[in-house]
């Protein structure tokens, strides 16, 4: 999975979850600065605040060889 897919998914838990962006920066040690700033496509993250990002909504990130396309 690509990052941008990673951080697409991302933001998609936090726009449909329950939880304020406030409480998520609280359980995820991001700043809310740090969240609006991914919200609005202003910046990414690093991988480990990513993995912060995905604990704090209850979300994992998986990271697995490709399948091989036929031909190969």
């Amino acid at each position: 999975m690509s990052m941008s897919k990673i951080l697409n998914e991302l933001k998609r838990s936090i726009r449909n979850g329950e939880l304020t962006r406030y409480r998520i920066a609280q359980i995820s040690g991001l700043t809310e600065a740090a969240l609006s700033r991914l919200m609005s496509g202003e910046r990414g993250l690093s991988i480990d605040a990513a993995e912060k990002l995905a604990d704090a909504l209850d979300l994992e990130i998986i990271i697995r060889p490709k399948s091989r396309r036929k031909g190969k």
